[in-house]
């Protein structure tokens, strides 16, 4: 066999060998899918056209670059985003930290559950409250894969179902001519007023959410185990890198396809502010059969995303107060707030939206410590991050802290 031979042999496997370690960034990436991205993203798009493109593109970037750090910083330590601070803070404090990380969680699980009542609403006429309680159920079997068979099992069934969403909400642009000189004009940084800097920031919440943030950490140590080994940490680093940037490059595509959808086709239209009536509209606009898909991609949006979350809101209890509770049960308890808003009559929507400008007001205390543990040697060792990254992450955080403020400020002042 000639040398050329066994080296494009070598090649080979060695590239097999790398894409059967992708997977944990796909289920983070559904986080970047959930309903609450359809409700900010049409929004945007229906009110202002392409103004806000650029907010989905800088913050698909951000979400890059904090992902590869919470997968990062499990692979070289071994432990999870909630496990390292919750052996660093004192009693009290780790208990108040605990608080606003699950607080962020349930505004996650609310959003999740009820996008995919709005869904089963859409599709079959099911009352709100019903919707919301077979989203659990159906969520409670996802996670019982999770449960019995492992981690792969139950990343085969959100990769299939993620692919559902991509379809869901890409569908739409191949009947509906997009403005792309438009399209590029909105990479341009700019706000039109306070109303559209609570939507970038709700955008922001929707599209960087610090429960993926946590839960990264833990789903690439599990999947991959502690390994003190530096040939395997390197790579893993490798296969992570590149799961991150496939894994997120899909999930921007899917949340920029939403907004551009509802810019070429919702811009004006009356009632679309609300993802009822975005969908009549695309119905009316693009044809039956690109809402029906369409509706099919955000009930696939509601049960996966509600899926992950509860995976995420157990790996904050179990790593800030070293308390285990059953995913099962959990998804039981945090199911009850979404059931009971819906029972209440709150617009869904504005629900919605509302609940992801809340996770924005929650990234910092997310990205914040994390940064500051992947740019420390005492926890990394020889991968703690360099100079330039440290920067650049100090820059990232900074930037989404201003965002923050600046939604705060104007809200409560009325711009």
């Amino acid at each position: 066999m000639s040398t050329v031979v066994v080296t494009e042999e070598r090649a080979t496997g060695s590239r097999a060998r790398l894409l059967a370690l992708l997977g944990p960034a796909f289920v983070a990436a559904i986080a970047y899918v959930d309903p609450g991205n359809v409700a900010a993203n049409l929004t945007a798009g229906a009110k202002y056209g392409y103004l806000l493109v650029w907010v989905l593109v800088a913050a698909n970037a951000i979400a890059v670059f904090v992902q590869y750090q919470s997968a990062k910083l499990g692979i070289a330590t071994g432990r999870s985003l909630p496990e390292l601070l919750g052996a660093r803070l004192g009693t009290g404090s780790r208990r108040a930290y605990w608080v606003q990380a699950e607080l962020v969680a349930a505004a996650t699980d609310i959003a999740e559950v009820i996008g995919g009542a709005i869904a089963l609403n859409l599709l079959f006429g099911l009352p709100l409250p019903v919707g919301g309680i077979i989203v659990g159920i159906v969520a409670i079997g996802i996670l019982s894969i999770q449960s019995r068979r492992g981690q792969r099992p139950f990343e085969a069934v959100v990769l299939g179902l993620l692919g559902v969403i991509a379809i869901g909400f890409l569908a739409g642009l191949f009947v509906s001519p997009v403005d792309w000189g438009a399209a590029a004009g909105g990479l341009v940084p700019r706000f039109d007023g306070t109303p559209t800097v609570l939507l970038a920031a709700s955008m922001l919440g929707a599209t960087v959410m610090p429960h993926a943030i946590y839960l990264h950490s833990a789903l690439a140590r599990d999947r991959h185990g502690a390994s003190s080994d530096a040939g395997r940490v390197r790579t893993l680093l490798r296969a992570t890198r590149l799961d991150v940037v496939l894994a997120l490059i899909l999930a921007g595509a899917v949340n920029i396809a939403m907004l551009l959808l509802a810019a070429s086709a919702l811009r004006g239209v009356d009632g679309t502010d609300t993802i009822e009536g975005a969908h009549a509209a695309i119905s009316s606009a693009l044809g039956p059969v690109v809402g029906v898909v369409f509706a099919i991609g955000l009930l696939a949006s509601g049960l996966a995303s509600t899926s992950v979350g509860s995976y995420a809101g157990a790996t904050i209890m179990s790593g800030l107060l070293t308390v285990r509770v059953p995913l099962l049960a959990r998804r039981i308890v945090t199911l009850i707030p979404a059931v009971v808003i819906l029972a209440a009559g709150v617009d869904p929507t504005w629900a919605l939206v509302l609940s992801q400008v809340f996770l924005s007001l929650g990234i910092p205390f997310a990205m914040i410590p994390l940064l500051r543990l992947t740019g420390s040697r005492t926890v990394m060792g020889d991968r703690a991050d360099a100079m330039w990254v440290r920067v650049a992450g100090g820059l990232v955080a900074a930037l989404v802290v201003v965002l923050n403020l600046a939604l705060v400020v104007l809200t409560v002042t009325g711009g």
